[in-house]
Formats: C-alpha cells, sequence, structure tokens
C-alpha cells in the first residue's frame, strides 16, 4: 500500500511525502520547506523522485528548485499556473493522469484560490491531495477565482466517493470550525464535529486529514447548495451563496 508521511512545517503547514515501497519512489505534495522535505525523507530513508505542485504560491512551490538540484527529481504543476512555479518538467489539466509507480493520480481542477490550483485523487488508495483549494471545515481564499470557478471546483471535490480522506495542506481548522458553526448554528453534525476539533487542539494533534463525507455534511463552503445554507446566506442560488460565506469568513 501506499504510504502517506505527514508532517508540519513552517507556521501551519503540512508538508507531505508520497511513498510507493513497490517501486520505490516518493512524492512530494508540494514543497512549503526544501530543507524540512529533505530531512523528513531522509530519516524515512526514502528517495524523492517527484514533486506534484498544486498551486503557484511559494508555501507551497517555494521549495521546488533546492529539491530538486539535490534529488533530479521530475516536477509536475498545473499548467494554468506552471509559469510562476520553479523547475517544472510537466503541466496538468483536469483529466490528465500522473503516476507514481502502478498508482494512478486523476488531476481535477480545483481553480479559485488561484486560477490554476489543481488537487491530486488516488481513487485505488481513496485519497486526495486538494492543497488550498478546501480545507477541513474551510475552503481557500478567493485570491485569483471568481465565485462561479470556485464553486464549481469545490462541486468536482463534492462528487468523489465519500470516503475519500482530503489532505489539506493547513491546519486552520479551529478557526473553521469557529466560522462553521456561526453560519449553520443548527447543524448538529457539526457541532459534534466542532467539539472534536476542540479535542484535538487540546491534545495538540493534527485534525487533517478529514473525510470527505463529514465535510459534506458538515462544510459550510460545500454546502452552499443546502437550502437552510442558502436561505441564511444566499437566497437560493449556490454560487451567491458560496460568495456571500466566503466574503463573510474574509473579515470573520
Amino acid at each position: 500500500m501506499l504510504e502517506v508521511h505527514q508532517f508540519p512545517c513552517l507556521s501551519d503547514n503540512y508538508g507531505y511525502l508520497l511513498h510507493d515501497p513497490v517501486s520505490g519512489e516518493t512524492a512530494c505534495i508540494d514543497t512549503p520547506d526544501a530543507d524540512e522535505y529533505l530531512r523528513q525523507a531522509g530519516h524515512k530513508g526514502w528517495q524523492i523522485t517527484q514533486i506534484w505542485n498544486t498551486h503557484w504560491h511559494p508555501d507551497h512551490a517555494g521549495g521546488n528548485g533546492a529539491i530538486k538540484g539535490v534529488t533530479g527529481c521530475k516536477v509536475t504543476a498545473p499548467t494554468g499556473d506552471a509559469g510562476k512555479i520553479a523547475g517544472v518538467d510537466r503541466t496538468v489539466d483536469q483529466g490528465d493522469v500522473v503516476m507514481l509507480g502502478d498508482w494512478q493520480a486523476r488531476v481535477i481542477d480545483v481553480g479559485g484560490h488561484t486560477l490554476g490550483h489543481c488537487a491530486y485523487h488516488l481513487p485505488e488508495a481513496r485519497i486526495a491531495f486538494v492543497g488550498d483549494s478546501v480545507f477541513a471545515l474551510g475552503c481557500g481564499r478567493m485570491f485569483e477565482g471568481q465565485p462561479a470557478q470556485f464553486w464549481a471546483s469545490l462541486q468536482r471535490i463534492k462528487a468523489l466517493p465519500g470516503d475519500t480522506m482530503l489532505y489539506c495542506a493547513h491546519e486552520y481548522t479551529a478557526a473553521n470550525a469557529r466560522f462553521a458553526v456561526h453560519a449553520d448554528p443548527d447543524n448538529a453534525e457539526l457541532a459534534a464535529y466542532a467539539a472534536d476539533v476542540d479535542r484535538a487542539g487540546a491534545a495538540g494533534l493534527p485534525t487533517v486529514p478529514t473525510k470527505l463525507g463529514r465535510e459534506l455534511l458538515t462544510n459550510p463552503f460545500l454546502r452552499a447548495d443546502d437550502p437552510a445554507l442558502q436561505a441564511r446566506w444566499g437566497g437560493g442560488d449556490a454560487v451567491a451563496t458560496f460568495a456571500a460565506l466566503r466574503e463573510a469568513k474574509n473579515s470573520f
């Protein structure tokens, strides 16, 4: 089976190394901190052979050059952001396939946070690396996209199997939970999730990855098509509801 090695880096990022023990290949999922990625790979005894970037922001692609210089790995990046990413060997778009050994990762267009943002879904492993497109109980800021684009991206994530584990890139869940409860105060599933987040935080435990099925019941940004949320925030239009939620979160 594939092994995902998760570790904290920078102030609130998570680093991910994805390792296939059969082929010996290891992919960095984004590169927020080159030194830490190289250190973690060394501790595991893994040789980094690939980098899969989700988007161009420096806390996701800033370590590409240093890691590639040490390892000679190949860099895959989304076409729409590739011009701002160092060392790219291959660009990918919606529906393309990236391989790690015999494992297939399908590329999903999740533009909105940046225009070209992509996610990598490994259906046989039931995991997806979603960068800053969606978080546990939240979603990324809409720096470059428009609400309709971002909502369409979230619908692609919503369409994945409910048992998919979402590996998002930051530990933002406590703050996201506070806004989610504000946005959707009558959601009993959300209240239980928020309590779990509080317990995890008190114990110093990560809240990532998160299961998509739980997010579908609790994450307000994934529920902008829910009639109750639309009545509260958007007046019957999922795009307008998503836009209103995102704007409210920006200043919450």
